[in-house]
């Protein structure tokens, strides 16, 4: 069972409540200063790090607010000034912020710090699952709490409050605009079409290069060789609840055994806010985990993979950069449709012949990696669907964030011309 769900998170936010006022309160005391603050719901990686290099480079003073020794350890191999997010220090670090970047939330800075601060809200993906205000979950409650319903609204009304501080939120593309828009009940002058900073790592550099880098993190799971082909399943968050993918006994027999003819490694990637039991009843190193506590950002070791399996993820829109084949398996999409809704229609997506179960993502599998034909259809699909949502493929991203950010009177760095 997932460790989180938008139900005990929202009812945490609702205990909070205090805290929030009393941060407001001290944020209007303090004057806010020049340094960019950080901060990532997935550790240090995603779009926050490719803005931070580029407002480093640029002369700026930042500092990247971290929430557990292993954070620290990343930022500080990295060479980022760091600060512990939560208690006084992280307050003070936020509410004194000239610029707060996060990816996920405002809580992935101090929450309490960040009234009337200018955010950057790069968040994490391309929205194909609804999200923010056109998602029902965003402001679902436990049934159990009394006045539920007045809850829901108390929350929504909250959402679209903390959403109005936002001041730049770039777009992969003006497609992926209307929608970000949308969730977070923005207008065209915050939601810039600039690409999105955190799949800068799939188009800089050279493929030789990108793939070099990926192989070496990938290799923190164990040998990879230059000629083994290398499968990436990443299931989407089910709020909550289990994953209806994982495979039984008999399909993990199957799985195992496609693997090995096509001398294959399936690397799989849980959400970092849920968990499943996605482990061969008997050891085998053709599976192996890939854990946002091993791998806190997997976009720079996707240039490695051959074949991305997943059913929701927005990972779908940003492997086709590199035209890779994917395969979708999607057991329960009426229930998601219901229950979190899509930005249009699944099949726009995955087309007519997404997988139902792990024997029909088997048996494309097996076409992918063993028949050119099948390889090449699939990678020209999935190349065409990141034409329609990426805008941009320069690697230059991060840079037109930053050039956004400035033209919104954020200073140059002391000293700059």
């Amino acid at each position: 069972m997932a460790s989180f769900s938008f139900g005990t998170g929202n009812a945490a936010k609702l205990l909070r409540l205090p805290m929030y006022a009393v941060g407001r309160i001290g944020t209007a005391l303090v004057p806010r200063g020049g340094t960019w603050v950080f901060g990532c719901g997935a550790g240090i990686g995603d779009g926050a790090l490719a803005l931070q290099r580029e407002a480093h480079a640029a002369g700026h003073r930042t500092l990247w607010l971290t929430r557990s020794p292993q954070e620290e350890k990343d930022a500080k191999a990295l060479g980022i000034r760091t600060c512990r997010r939560d208690g006084l220090r992280g307050w003070w670090a936020t509410a004194r912020a000239g610029v707060i970047v996060v990816t996920h939330g405002l809580g992935d800075v101090n929450r309490y710090g960040s009234s009337d601060g200018f955010v950057v809200q790069l968040w994490h993906g391309i929205p194909l699952k609804r999200i923010g205000l056109d998602s029902p979950v965003t402001a679902q409650v436990p049934a159990r709490l009394p006045g539920a319903q007045l809850l829901r609204r108390l929350l929504t009304v909250a959402y679209r409050s903390a959403a109005q501080r936002i001041r730049v939120l770039p777009a992969a593309s003006h497609r992926s605009r209307g929608r970000l828009e949308s969730a977070f009940g923005l207008g065209d002058d915050r939601v810039v079409v600039t690409g999105e900073p955190r799949v800068d790592v799939l188009s800089a550099g050279t493929a030789q290069e990108r793939r070099a880098t990926a192989s070496a993190l990938l290799t923190r799971t164990g040998p990879l060789l230059s000629q083994q082909r290398v499968v990436l399943y990443a299931p989407t968050w089910r709020d909550g609840a289990a994953d209806p993918a994982v495979p039984d006994a008999g399909q993990w027999v199957r799985i195992v055994r496609m693997l090995e003819r096509h001398d294959a490694i399936l690397f799989i990637r849980s959400h970092p806010l849920g968990e499943g039991s996605y482990a061969p009843p008997w050891s085998s190193g053709r599976v192996r985990m890939l854990s946002a506590e091993l791998l806190a950002d997997v976009t720079p070791a996707l240039p490695r993979m051959d074949v991305l399996v997943t059913d929701y993820s927005s990972m779908a829109y940003d492997v086709g950069l590199l035209a890779m084949p994917v395969v979708y398996l999607a057991p329960d999409v009426e229930a998601y449709a219901r229950e979190r809704g899509f930005y249009g229609r699944y099949e726009d997506v995955a087309g007519a012949d997404y997988a139902r179960d792990w024997d029909g993502a088997i048996d494309q599998l097996d076409a992918v990696l063993g028949d050119d034909v099948a390889r090449a259809d699939r990678a020209r699909r999935s190349a065409e669907l990141s034409a329609h949502m990426h805008a941009h493929r320069d690697g230059r991203n991060a840079h037109r964030v930053y050039r956004a950010i400035r033209a919104r009177g954020i200073p140059a760095p002391k000293g700059a011309r």
